[in-house]
């Protein structure tokens, strides 16, 4: 029994043909030649569906170039040795397909890792940097998260080459070390601060505590504003024991400034009913107005100008109007006062009496350089006398009008 890949020899030896050679794969004595090359094409197929597996997963680069080159060197071997009928030197072609394909993954991924590899360089270059910037930073709440963060994707990164990759992770790891040591004395100095700012605080809150049942009201308003200076300058004590301390002096406060509201309202019922009586005051002293008789208006007023003090103060929110208006008829006495004082001054009238002659002995020589320059016909001269002429009267007009009101 013969076929293109083997035969049946009569004594029932199956032999493959490889190439212009056989080779003997069994024995298939006193059987049926065509089972038995059937049985041996059988184990060839299964030969070929091995090879076809692996060319599958060589191309979809499921296996790394050595494991490949090591399956593919096995299967050859199997396939040297192997008791099957059928295109054996075809498979080992196959093979040898494969060997050019491992070959050229071989290669890319030799480029593909240096190209990874110089992209590691290039992110680890730049988390070195970002980490020696967070490092001379002062966020001390999120910069060592931030570097946490730095190091998983460090950790994520390939490995360089052994002398870059230790430059490059000293560099980081340095600016680490200097965070976390400069974080440490940040931390150590706000403790002391705050430290420092409890034992101030304890005392501003005693402090407060003593003035609380203190009754004179404005100064001790006064000290509670420099107290609450004070303790805002003293900067934050530990949390619990700032809310604490806050507590007692703000409670401080609380009672001082309560039981000063509680006065003044019970003050300002006082100072209500005086707001009255100046009310009724006032109703006397603007009906002084318009004034007429300037002494008899200023004995009534000073009666109740008495009467005004000796009621006392009013509430704050009414007091600008009520002084006011009593001022305001304090004034007109005093303006009425001051023009009949300024009309009876012998002085004064002095003073207009001469001021009009002056100016009347002024107006005369004027009228008098006016005619002669008018009768030397000298036209100039005359408009200019004529125009001072008409001011100087003008001014004695009004100088006797002042005069006048001297008289009367």
């Amino acid at each position: 029994m013969t076929d293109r890949w083997g035969r049946v020899a009569p004594d029932g030896t199956v032999f493959v043909r490889t190439g212009d050679d056989e080779r003997a794969v069994g024995q298939w004595p006193d059987g049926d030649p065509v089972e038995a090359l059937d049985f041996y094409k059988s184990r060839y197929d299964a030969l070929a569906l091995e090879v076809e597996l692996l060319e599958q997963r060589v191309r979809a680069g499921t296996l790394a170039p050595d494991d490949a080159n090591a399956t593919v060197k096995q299967v050859r071997t199997t396939i040297a040795d192997a008791q099957a009928v059928g295109d054996l030197a075809g498979l080992n072609s196959r093979l040898d397909a494969l060997n050019l394909t491992i070959a050229e993954q071989r290669q890319h991924r030799k480029v593909e890792r240096a190209r990874k590899i110089e992209q590691a360089r290039t992110d680890k270059e730049e988390l070195a940097a970002e980490a020696e910037r967070i490092a001379k930073g002062d966020d001390w709440r999120n910069g060592a998260s931030q570097l946490r963060d730095l190091l998983e994707r460090w950790k994520a990164l390939p490995r360089l080459d052994k002398r870059a990759d230790d430059a490059l992770w000293r560099q980081f790891s340095s600016a680490r070390t200097t965070y976390t040591r400069r974080r440490k004395a940040h931390f150590a100095e706000l403790n002391d601060r705050r430290e420092s700012a409890r034992v101030v605080k304890q005392k501003l809150a005693a402090e407060a505590e003593a003035l609380s049942g203190s009754t004179e009201w404005g100064p001790t308003a006064a000290k509670y504003r420099e107290l609450m200076r004070r303790w805002k300058a003293a900067g934050p004590a530990p949390k619990g024991v700032d809310d604490e301390l806050w507590s007692r002096f703000r409670g401080a406060q609380d009672t001082f400034f309560k039981a000063r509201d509680a006065a003044a309202a019970e003050r300002d019922k006082e100072f209500t009913a005086n707001a009255e009586k100046k009310q009724q005051l006032l109703a006397e002293a603007e009906a002084l107005l318009p004034i007429k008789d300037a002494k008899a208006a200023r004995e009534a007023f000073r009666g109740i100008s008495e009467r005004w003090d000796e009621a006392g103060k009013v509430p704050r929110d009414q007091m600008k109007e009520l002084e006011g208006r009593i001022r305001k008829v304090e004034q007109a006495i005093r303006e009425v006062a001051e023009n009949q004082w300024h009309r009876s001054n012998p002085e004064a009238r002095a003073r207009a009496a001469g001021t009009v002659a002056q100016l009347e002995s002024s107006l005369a020589d004027l009228r008098a350089k006016h005619e002669k320059a008018l009768a030397a016909g000298d036209t100039r001269r005359a408009e200019e006398h004529a125009a001072a002429i008409e001011a100087r009267a003008s001014w004695l007009a009004e100088a006797q009008k002042a005069l006048v009101e001297f008289s009367g």
